[in-house]
């Protein structure tokens, strides 16, 4: 919003970063050391980051309106991921449930409370609220998004590249929502 960039599709962006997860989580098995839970989480942020850099490519590349292009994105990560759970990744013990297999108890995300479906994601979700809060209010890049969305004239004149401002947009939300659904399926569902 800050750099007038408007990512519609974070949807996607969380879809395809639960599928990322998801993949990576079902490679555990009882052995897996708890290291997996950060592999999941960076699995999770890598495929919103990638679902949201197909959306910022085009927009820089082809002038393509971001708006239309994330929304539209938005419906083949959900086609995407029902190939995915219709298809090789589902339970074939899950009474034909679009479902995959549950995660083993090693890959999913720690509750804070037992009897609780609320993990350690709220956590991550309040350090992120600082760390963006730093980010766009404490940083010279921070900085360069607001001026880019305010005035893109000046923010030329000044040297920002509306480039990279529409990049940095796009990659920080796109691995925020898929750092959302990374933490909604190895979370309380434990399965995609």
């Amino acid at each position: 919003y800050r750099s007038n960039v408007w990512n519609i599709g974070a949807e996607g962006q969380f879809v395809i970063g639960a599928v990322a997860a998801g993949g990576v989580a079902m490679l555990a098995d009882k052995d897996t050391g708890r290291w997996i839970v950060a592999a999941v989480l960076l699995a999770g942020v890598a495929g919103g980051m990638f679902w949201a850099s197909i959306t910022a490519w085009l927009k820089d590349k082809f002038h393509a309106n971001e708006i239309l292009v994330s929304l539209m994105l938005v419906y083949v990560a959900d086609m995407v991921l029902g190939y995915l759970v219709y298809g090789p990744w589902k339970d074939p013990a899950g009474y034909n449930f679009p479902q995959s297999k549950a995660f083993e108890t090693v890959a999913q995300i720690p509750r804070l409370m037992s009897g609780s479906r609320v993990s350690a994601g709220l956590i991550l979700a309040l350090i992120g609220v600082v760390a963006v809060w730093i980010f766009l209010f404490r940083t010279r890049a921070g900085f360069a998004q607001q001026v880019g969305g305010l005035a893109p004239a000046a923010a030329r004149y000044a040297g920002y590249s509306s480039s990279k401002a529409l990049w940095i947009a796009l990659m920080v939300s796109g691995g925020a929502a898929g750092l959302a659904g990374a933490l909604e399926v190895a979370g309380p569902i434990g399965q995609l």
